[in-house]
C-alpha cells in the first residue's frame, strides 16, 4: 500500500486554501452601480474659463485605434481648447465602467510609438499642486517630424488617482479585498510645442482652471478624492 507523504498533504491543504480564498476574493460587484451615470460629453465643460472648444479642429481616430479603445474602455472623448491669446490644449479622456489591465495599454508612452511617434523624454513623475491637493502626473514628449507634443496625464482608479504600474496594482487590489470591481479613468492633456518648459505651464494653467469649473462629484471623476 502506498502513503501519502505529510509533506504533500500539506501542499495540498496549501494549495485547496488558496484556490478558496482566490474564489472569496473574486469581485463581483462593480463600484459604478448604484451611482449616477457617468457622461464623458456633459461632465466636461465646453467653456473653461478663457479657455473654449476649438471648433476649427477636428480630431480623427484611425478605425484600428478606435476599435483599441473600444475594448478597454466604454466612453472615450477627445476636444481641442483654444483661448484668448490663441493657444490650444487637446484634452482627451477614457473612462471604463469596469477597469482592467487594457488601462496601462494605452498610456502616452505605449500608444504614441505605435502610431508611428518617438518619445523624446522619458517618462516623468511629477506632483502637481491644485488648489484642492496634489495630484501625481506623468510627463513625456512625443515627436513625429516637425509635431512635438507635450503630454501631461494621470489615471483613477475607483476614487483613488493613481500612477501606472505596481502603484495601479495596489490600487486595484484594495477594491479586489472589498468585492468590488473599479471603473477607471484616463486623463491625457497635451499640446503642440517645440518649447516643452513653457507648454507644461499652459497645460497645468489650464488643468487647474477645468478642476476650478467642476464641482465636487464632477471634479473627483477625473482626479480622484484629495487626500485619500
Amino acid at each position: 500500500m502506498k502513503f501519502i507523504s505529510f509533506k504533500h498533504v500539506l501542499i495540498g491543504v496549501f494549495m485547496f486554501a488558496a484556490a478558496g480564498m482566490a474564489l472569496a476574493l473574486k469581485p463581483t460587484t462593480r463600484l459604478v452601480e448604484g451611482r449616477p451615470e457617468i457622461n464623458l460629453e456633459t461632465l466636461i465643460p465646453k467653456q473653461i474659463g478663457d479657455w473654449k472648444i476649438d471648433q476649427t479642429i477636428v480630431m480623427l481616430i484611425s478605425p484600428d485605434q478606435q476599435a483599441a479603445l473600444e475594448e478597454v474602455y466604454s466612453q472615450t472623448l477627445t476636444r481641442t481648447y483654444i483661448n484668448t491669446a490663441g493657444k490650444r490644449i487637446m484634452l482627451s479622456l477614457a473612462y471604463g465602467g469596469s477597469h482592467g489591465e487594457g488601462m496601462q495599454l494605452h498610456r502616452p508612452e505605449n500608444c504614441y510609438p505605435s502610431q508611428g511617434f518617438h518619445l523624446v523624454t522619458d517618462t516623468q513623475t511629477v506632483i502637481l499642486p491644485t488648489q484642492y491637493g496634489e495630484l501625481p502626473i506623468k510627463r513625456l514628449v512625443a515627436a513625429q517630424g516637425p509635431r512635438n507634443e507635450p503630454i501631461t496625464y494621470w489615471a483613477v482608479v475607483g476614487d483613488q488617482h493613481t500612477q501606472f504600474g505596481w502603484r495601479m496594482k495596489v490600487a486595484q487590489m484594495r477594491y479586489t479585498l472589498t468585492g468590488s470591481i473599479p471603473d477607471g479613468m484616463l486623463v491625457r492633456v497635451s499640446s503642440i510645442d517645440r518649447d516643452a518648459t513653457g507648454a507644461y505651464e499652459i497645460q497645468t494653467d489650464f488643468i487647474r482652471t477645468l478642476l476650478a469649473s467642476m464641482n465636487d462629484s464632477e471634479r473627483e471623476h477625473i482626479t480622484g478624492k484629495f487626500g485619500s
